[in-house]
Formats: structure tokens, sequence, C-alpha cells
């Protein structure tokens, strides 16, 4: 089995593998191409992002200053806007729904680390995919963490952490993210927005 194939699998892999990194370098030297587009170039960066992705919807927007670690492991709804320095080590896959807005500096982490010492500073490597569902508001500054899912209809406050999966239709918040309520109907969230 290859590297690689290990790191599709969810198994231990060796992130120094040559194949490997020269994926990693094609994503680097899109990403920087990207960053460095005219603003208003809107179709350059549109066919990088078709490009980079393993799937683009329909009015994606991400602002610069965007990383990821291959791109092809990441899969993008409808309606997805990503505000800046968006990073997303997408050594697993991560899949975003329909409707998905994403605050600044926020990052999405598949990328984990053996726990013993000696594995670790072997170079081996593992990963666990995130999945975000539709209708996802999260607010600026978020790490979502390995393994992660959270559900449709879902904010997720300023600042957190999610370590966690997340059920669908909750505010959460915190360092760990976890829900405080419910979402209420329209009229109910209108008159007054969650604290975010």
């Amino acid at each position: 089995m290859t590297e690689k194939e290990k790191l599709l699998y969810g198994e231990l892999y060796n992130g120094d593998d040559r194949e490997l990194t020269d994926e990693r370098i094609r994503a680097k030297k899109m990403c920087a191409d990207y960053n460095s587009c005219p603003y208003n170039d809107f179709t350059k960066k549109s066919r990088l992002i078709e490009k980079l992705f393993g799937k683009k919807g329909e009015n994606t927007w991400i602002e610069p200053n965007f990383f990821c670690d291959y791109g092809y492991n990441i899969f993008v709804g409808d309606k997805f806007y990503a505000n800046h320095n968006c990073v997303i080590l997408d050594c697993a896959t991560v899949t975003f729904g329909d409707n998905v807005y994403i605050g600044p500096n926020c990052g999405f982490y598949t990328a984990t680390h053996p726990i013993d010492a000696e594995t670790r500073n072997s170079g081996l490597e593992y990963a666990e995919p995130i999945t975000v569902g539709d209708n996802v508001w999260i607010g600026g500054n978020v790490c979502v963490m390995p393994g992660v899912t959270i559900g449709d209809n879902v904010v997720i406050g300023a600042g957190s952490v999610v370590v966690k999966d997340i059920p669908s239709g909750v505010v959460a918040v915190g360092v760990p993210c976890k829900p405080v309520r419910k979402i209420g109907t329209k009229e109910e969230e209108n008159k007054k927005l969650p604290n975010t």
C-alpha cells in the first residue's frame, strides 16, 4: 500500500513521502497563485479553485489568503464563502454542504499525530475527515479539529474550538465548543441575533 493510500484510508502514513510532498507543493503553488491573483479577476480565481478542489459548488468565494495541503480532498457545496486567512489541512476529506459561511482566521485540521513520542518523531501521522452540513455559519477564529462533524443549520460562535460533533439546529460556542441552545423559528431568531 502506498503512503497516499494509507493517508486516504486513515492509517498511519509517512508525510515525507515523495508523492505526497509533490502533491503538497502543487497545492501550495496554486494557493500562492490564488492569493496573488488580482482581487477582481473572478474568472481566474474560480478556475484555480475548480482545479485545486475535489468539488467546487456554484457561487463559491474564498477571500485571500487561503491555504490548504492537497486541495483534492476538499468538497464544497453551493453558496460557500470563506473569509480571509482560511486554512484547510485536507490530509483527509473536508466536506462542506450548501450555504456555508466562514468567518476570518478559521482552520479546519484533519491532520493529527500519534500521542506516543517515539512514533510521532519517526514522521508518521494520520488524518480524520471533517464534515460540515448545510446552512452553517462559523464565526471568526474558529478551529475545527480532526474527525468532527457539524450538523445542518448550526451557528458556531467566534473563537470556538470544535473537538466533538455538533448536532443540527443549535448555536454552539466555547473551548471546547458545546451547544448552548437550539435555534428557534425565523421570527424568534430575528428578534435577537445570537452573540457570536
